[in-house]
């Protein structure tokens, strides 16, 4: 802050009802401004003020942007990348299982946890902050790396034959020449020809991460309170705001290690605000806990000037982060700052520290959530339909993906299906390999985007999902190849064939392709496949859709086959959002699922809250007034008080929210 001013920030954060601040984050510079020796006096002030005035305070370790006087003495600390030796000055530039690093960042850790551990202010610790292996791959990860191999693989003979290295003169005959390997065969220099050993590769890289963040938390745990709380704020995948799956860390891996799951949402403001962003970040994150509550460490307030929020717009974003099971909601960040990168990535107060729109509606939305308390708190939420997701599919598609150089990657195949059940109104978990055998009877219709690699027993248990009554919608390049990357030499899709009831050789693009089928209506299906066909036969699945196209005409495109008690629905092309709806719809009606009939804008979440109450969430993501169905229902709306009895709908102003108790 340019000048002292906390007390009139506590004055203003009280009067938004601001119960929590997170502090420590990122300012190992300040804590200690040469090595070896400490300053805590800015966390000592900031916390004693805070106690003072009841707001409570998440302390996080200051490890994701090391000190100048480090890179300076420890010069290897910085990364190596595919790119060379990263520089000083940005964040995240750091090698993590650097023993220097690790040595320094451990000192830091414990000297702030002793300082500050006994401070009645403090309700819990964030681990390090947006952690990932920043594509470290200097020569210690790359021995890291061959120790990993060795203990995977019984022999080189194993390894060779497992990737396929005999291919181009890659074959390894000894571990000591075993070469460099950096983030994709896509990299700059290209390091390796083999998306099996780079594959491999990333999942080392992630395992990085769950030992990092592992090992911060066991430090933190011999200081943290009976009653506080260990998180980290995992990201996802950036394209300008939080996208899908998070391609460095492993979620369900490295939140083993926390007691409470944090995420980073960020997501399109304005007119394209639609929520979805919203509802995924929660849905994973819940999800990484066994659909335990969870925390949104960092969302926007203002953000970029694409982000500032339209009037209303604030309170319909919070509600709905509390409707999918978040029990916190903290902006990035409380005023804006001066200088640097993140400038003009505006907080709840502009540079002016003043008054401002978001900020006044922050004060209402804090004072409402106040005046609810437990009515939406530690929200129970249980869902009928999950979403099968991989990170070595992720790696191993994204390495292949279409061909070399293509654009697609696995998350333009999961959101575009996560987003159709989200415009019906269909809520959602996340499985990945790891659980999927032993939650996945839970859940009536399972979504498996893009499998493309995956081990037998992965296979043999969504197989077993189906025979035992469950159902399936899973999409081209499933079952591919195995757990190593390597082309299964059966028919594909490989190792579901039986289950799906469909077998293909080929695939071509969709030029001048589109579909035939009774499923959607003509425009719908006349609509253009975006990329990839397989040219698929059933064998004992119903087509549900063939190819309108001059040559491929004869082939299936959207199958479903009955396999002991339940369905397995094949889409052998990527289709557009709406065929995706058209397809999706028909596997609910299939399932058994119960639908709402409410569509977005209209977006319903429900759950039951601490008092054994029925919740429903109506959020209106539009700006002009629509009616939401409530058929059925009586209660009480809580945000206005009024009763609900013998209506069919329910009237929603632009951005706007309403919460049904229900009593019926």
């Amino acid at each position: 802050m340019p000048y002292d001013r906390l007390d009139k920030d506590i004055a203003m954060m009280k009067a938004a009802g601001i119960n929590v601040v997170r502090i420590g984050e990122s300012t190992w510079g300040t804590m200690e401004p040469r090595e070896g020796e400490f300053d805590f006096s800015h966390l000592d002030r900031v916390l004693d003020a805070m106690h003072k005035a009841g707001i409570r305070v998440i302390i996080g370790t200051p490890t994701y942007a090391i000190p100048a006087w480090m890179a300076k003495r420890y010069p290897d600390v910085l990364a190596t990348t595919a790119a060379g030796q990263n520089k000083y000055g940005t964040r995240q530039n750091m090698d993590i299982t650097n023993p220097d690093f690790r040595r320094l960042a451990e000192r830091m850790i414990r000297a702030m946890l002793a300082h500050v551990s006994d401070h009645p202010a403090i309700i819990g610790y964030q681990v390090d902050n947006e952690t990932k292996h920043y594509n470290t791959s200097g020569k210690q990860v790359q021995q890291g790396f061959v120790n990993y191999l060795k203990e995977k693989f019984s022999s080189l003979d194993a390894m060779n034959d497992a990737y396929g290295l005999n291919y181009w003169s890659n074959r390894i005959n000894s571990w000591e020449e075993f070469p460099e390997v950096h983030e994709s065969v896509y990299t700059s220099p290209v390091t390796s020809i083999n998306g099996s050993v780079t594959a491999a590769f990333a999942a080392y890289q992630r395992s990085l991460v769950t030992e990092y963040l592992a090992w911060q938390a066991d430090i933190v745990n011999e200081y943290k309170k009976t009653g506080q709380f260990v998180t980290q704020n995992f990201d996802l995948d950036w394209r300008g705001y939080s996208y899908g799956i998070q391609s460095s860390v492993d979620h369900f891996e490295a939140a083993q290690a926390m007691d409470i799951a944090g995420v980073d949402i960020y997501h399109p403001g304005q007119n394209q605000l639609t929520g979805a962003e919203i509802a995924l970040g929660g849905d994973l994150s819940r999800s990484m806990k066994n659909g335990q509550n969870y925390f949104v460490i960092e969302t926007q307030a203002q953000g970029f000037p694409q982000w500032t929020p339209y009037p209303g717009q604030l309170t319909l974003q919070a509600l709905s982060h509390v409707a999918s099971g978040a029990n916190m909601v903290a902006y990035w960040h409380w005023a804006s700052t001066h200088n640097a990168i993140e400038t003009y990535w505006k907080g709840l107060l502009s540079q002016d520290y003043a008054e401002n729109p978001t900020y006044l509606e922050a004060k209402q939305i804090g004072n409402k959530l106040a005046s609810l308390g437990d009515n939406i708190t530690s929200l129970d939420k249980q869902n009928d339909v999950a979403i099968l997701f991989s990170n070595e599919a992720l790696t191993a598609f994204n390495e292949f993906s279409f061909g070399w150089g293509a654009q697609q990657k696995y998350n333009d195949v999961l959101r575009p299906f996560y987003d159709s059940l989200y415009r019906a109104n269909i809520e959602t978990d996340f499985l990945d390999p790891s659980n999927f055998a032993d939650k996945a009877e839970n859940y009536k219709l399972i979504i498996i985007p893009a499998l493309y690699s995956a081990d037998d027993n992965v296979l043999n248990a969504i197989a077993d999902y189906v025979e035992n009554g469950g159902h399936i919608v899973t999409t081209f390049k499933t079952g591919f190849t195995d757990e190593n990357v390597k082309v299964r030499h059966s028919t594909q899709p490989g190792g579901l064939s039986e289950v799906l009831g469909v077998t293909y050789s080929q695939f071509v693009h969709p030029e001048r392709a589109s579909l035939k089928t009774e499923m959607m209506n003509q425009e719908t299906a006349d609509e253009p496949l975006k990329w990839w066909m397989e040219l698929v036969t059933a064998q004992q699945a119903d087509v549900l859709a063939t190819y309108s196209h001059p040559v491929w005409k004869d082939y299936a495109a959207v199958t479903r086959n009955q396999f002991g008690k339940g369905s397995a629905t094949y889409v052998a092309t990527m289709p557009t959002d709406a065929q995706i709806d058209a397809i999706l719809s028909s596997a609910a009606a299939t399932a058994g699922l119960t639908r709402s009939e409410n569509r977005f804008p209209v977006v319903e979440k429900n759950a039951v809250n601490q008092k054994g109450k029925a919740l429903r969430f109506l959020f209106n993501y539009s700006e002009n007034t629509v009616s939401a169905t409530i058929s059925g229902i009586e209660g009480k709306e809580l945000l206005s008080g009024e009763a609900i009895a013998n209506q069919k709908t329910l009237s929603l102003a632009p951005w706007g929210v309403a919460i049904i108790e229900v009593t019926n």
